[in-house]
């Protein structure tokens, strides 16, 4: 038999080399040095030169190796994130927000999630990410004030949506302005002839909850108003139905409710009642959720931009590993009105 015959059988096939950084730089036309600045997220770097080789990370399909990097730099360009382990549409869509901030600023993301923010939990949850390396560490959506011990956090640079009980604990506070969003909607009521104007509160041992709740308070004394019922729900449908088929008819034209699925619970149970919204009830929600611009009544509420937040979150975060920012500040973004059908002028008499 010949033996140079063709083998039969499973044959190695020769897999194609992954790009090096050398590669990368070659593609680019640039050095390999510049190369690396820009995959290890470093400044003095003109934009131009950033995104033509990111460009070209891009078309051939680099993967910086993490485990080199940090070895190099001393640096794993990891950060932590602590969230309540929730289906609710407002800890969803900012824990995505943040995913995708973290890799747009060239940092991965390493996830725990907490069923109350106690002490023990959240210390916790701290040596968890501290022991994955990460550089610091943002709290988000996590109901109440933080109660944290400043010794297992003096070197972990922190940013949170909640207050912290501990100003040994450096850190910066980034949310949505809770209080103004809340008064600006008691305003547009106001202006638009409401006078007894209701309020149905998140759960009010969430921090957000409260702010919501304190905004639709000072407003109305701001404008001399004496304050509508508040109701109380847990932030879901059924809770907004059930808290809603409670309220006195008389005792309110319009409600500000804490979250827009609530509201949707609340236009339900005000339409089994016979209440017409908005002829007989002004509605406004908070959050702006997809879905909100599609009920068959078109709800009022008050946007939060989630993606604005999360990017000054992160970007807050970056500035305290790297020495840039100021600590134990409180950032509060801007948030917008959306009206839409749910609300209407109050038909009766402004004064009663």
């Amino acid at each position: 038999m010949d033996d140079s015959a063709v083998k039969t059988g499973p044959q190695e096939v020769s897999k194609p080399a992954l790009p090096r950084l050398a590669d990368v730089a070659a593609h680019a036309g640039v050095s390999a040095k510049t190369v690396s600045r820009v995959v290890n997220n470093e400044a003095n770097v003109r934009p131009q030169v950033r995104e033509q080789v990111m460009r070209s990370v891009a078309a051939l399909g680099y993967r910086p190796n993490a485990a080199a990097r940090a070895l190099v730099t001393q640096r794993t360009h990891q950060i932590g994130l602590i969230a309540t382990a929730s289906s609710l549409y407002g800890p969803t869509a900012g824990l995505f927000s943040l995913e995708q901030a973290a890799w747009k600023a060239g940092y991965g993301l390493t996830l725990t999630t907490v069923r109350e923010a106690s002490e023990a939990e959240l210390e916790e949850a701290i040596r968890y990410l501290g022991v994955r390396g990460v550089e610091g560490v943002i709290v988000s959506g996590v109901a109440g004030i933080l109660n944290l011990a400043s010794s297992s956090l003096v070197d972990m640079p922190l940013v949170s949506t909640s207050p912290i009980a501990s100003d040994s604990v450096k850190h910066v506070l980034v949310d949505s302005d809770q209080v103004a969003g809340t008064r600006a909607a008691v305003r547009y009521l106001y202006n638009s002839g409401h006078r007894r104007i209701a309020h149905l509160a998140g759960p009010l041992t969430w921090d957000s909850a409260a702010r919501r709740r304190d905004g639709w308070l000072q407003e109305l004394e701001d404008l001399r108003l004496d304050p509508g019922p508040l109701l109380e729900g847990d932030w879901s449908p059924k809770s907004g139905y059930e808290a809603t088929l409670t309220l006195d008819r008389s005792s309110a034209t319009a409600i500000v409710i804490a979250n827009d699925h609530m509201a949707m619970g609340a236009i339900r149970a005000f339409t089994e009642k016979g209440i017409c919204v908005p002829d007989d009830m002004s509605v406004i929600g908070f959050d702006d959720v997809p879905e909100a611009a599609y009920q068959m009544v078109p709800l009022t509420t008050v946007r939060q931009d989630f993606s604005s937040v999360a990017e000054r979150s992160v970007g807050e975060l970056i500035h305290l590993i790297e020495g840039r920012s100021a600590e134990n500040t409180s950032i509060h973004l801007p948030t917008e009105l959306i009206v839409r059908a749910s609300t209407a002028p109050c038909l009766g008499n402004p004064a009663d």
